[in-house]
């Protein structure tokens, strides 16, 4: 049976499914919050040690402004919330992405929680916030520049990533039915098994995350070998 140490979440369809619900794309951010610490739990009961969640990207400033300060206060909201829950249940929180753009009390607040949460060990959430993976990838080269690195390898590329000592994710799931990775974890996923999904992220349940899962375990997993 195949090990599974991350997953890897595009959480697509929240605006939709709230514009069908309501006529409102931020009722559809509200209610997805609800998805996220479904699979959460789940991810805890299968004893997963890492899930990264993609929060926000960096092509998401395009949208209206009051989506983005909605979803803003969303986050802000939702980490002091559930900060005892997190606590409680020893979730380590990671954020990844450029800090840079971000709102003052935003990057205070991750600071905050980070700092708050960075001994806990039962699974590591990382927020995958104002991130792109081609922006990641183009930082990483930089910081191999800046640093003089002689040789340039896999190996410590990965490093200059902010994906450092993470491991790559072994499922990326994306719901929404869109069949394509938004530039998320790009270098990451080269060997990731990959689900599309075509439920929107707030009708995602418990039962659809489990089914992943399972079909997860019995892939042959070849990595290029016969």
């Amino acid at each position: 049976m195949n090990k599974l140490n991350h997953v890897a979440i595009i959480m697509d369809g929240n605006g939709r499914w709230g514009l069908k619900k309501r006529g409102s794309r931020n009722y559809g951010h509200l209610q997805g919050i609800k998805t996220v610490e479904t699979v959460i739990k789940a991810s805890i009961k299968e004893k997963i040690p890492f899930l990264t969640l993609f929060t926000f990207s960096t092509e998401n400033w395009q949208r209206p402004q009051n989506e983005i300060n909605f979803l803003f206060d969303l986050i802000r909201k939702s980490l002091k919330k559930k900060l005892k829950t997190i606590t409680k249940q020893s979730i380590k929180i990671n954020v990844i992405g450029k800090s840079i753009g971000l709102p003052s009390d935003i990057k205070k607040t991750i600071k905050f929680i980070k700092n708050k949460t960075s001994k806990n060990k039962r699974i590591t959430l990382n927020l995958a916030l104002n991130y792109g993976s081609k922006e990641e990838i183009v930082n990483a080269c930089k910081k191999l520049i800046i640093n003089k690195e002689k040789s340039i390898n896999v190996k410590n590329f990965a490093k200059n990533l902010y994906t450092n000592n993470i491991p790559d994710p072994d499922i990326l799931i994306r719901t929404g039915g869109t069949k394509r990775l938004s530039n998320f974890l790009l270098w990451q996923i080269a060997y990731t098994e990959i689900f599309f999904v075509d439920k929107l992220w707030p009708d995602f349940k418990e039962k659809d995350f489990n089914e992943i899962v399972e079909r997860f375990y019995k892939i042959k997993r070849n990595f290029g070998k016969i």
